[in-house]
């Protein structure tokens, strides 16, 4: 890989352990409107999408109240994750420290993701942050949007940070390699080991030494 000039991080399941909080955020403002229990799986299998497709998904009858419902519950329920993962602060700083430009393509709906870096102390890390869409899963073009705004940098010059195997595929698609996030408890590593990402850490300390020696 060239010498390393940008870093994009995925957000759930990367930057923070926000997936339970999704999940648990999800069940508490659907369950009553269509007066069934949603399992945690049956969350999980709408994510690609942003929460909107997922209220789509799972409540159509209700997608507004459904979608208003979720954020409020998503913000009640956020002591559940009041930080970033450790080390990922630290991380944020050295790559600022040496000029690394930062940006976010997230799955996630714009108003869940600013209110997990306006709470976790973030956002002014990020000089782009790409949130997701309702009808698909829409990270290719995300990635795209990244590589257009920075037309000095090749995609070889850059990397995305995700924990997901559609990580890995959304970046092979758009010719950026893709660093495999494996510290979270959410994460199934062995579905991310087997989506083949350019590189992969199980903790975030290990990802930062790496860092250190690719700039």
């Amino acid at each position: 890989m060239s010498k390393l000039k940008a870093v994009i991080f995925d957000l759930d399941g990367t930057v923070a352990n926000t997936i339970p909080l999704i999940i648990k955020s999800v069940q508490h403002a659907l369950e009553p409107l269509i007066d069934k229990t949603i399992s945690d799986e049956e969350v999980v299998n709408t994510f690609g999408p942003s929460e909107v497709g997922t209220v789509i998904a799972l409540a159509p009858n209700s997608i507004e109240l459904g979608f208003q419902r979720y954020l409020e519950f998503y913000q009640k329920f956020h002591h559940m994750c009041p930080t970033p993962f450790n080390g990922i602060v630290e991380l944020l700083d050295f790559l600022r420290s040496n000029n690394i430009r930062i940006a976010m393509v997230t799955g996630k709906s714009k108003e869940s993701a600013i209110i997990d870096l306006e709470l976790f102390g973030i956002t002014h890390y990020f000089e782009m942050i790409e949130t997701g869409i309702p009808t698909r899963p829409s990270k290719p073009d995300a990635l795209q949007r990244i590589c257009d705004a920075m037309p000095d940098i090749s995609s070889q010059e850059m990397i995305y940070v995700g924990d997901a195997p559609t990580d890995v595929g959304a970046s092979h698609q758009v010719s950026i390699p893709i660093v495999g996030a494996g510290w979270a408890k959410t994460t199934d590593l062995r579905a991310l080991e087997m989506a083949k990402p350019d590189y992969l850490f199980r903790t975030i300390p290990d990802f930062l030494k790496w860092l250190k020696g690719s700039i």
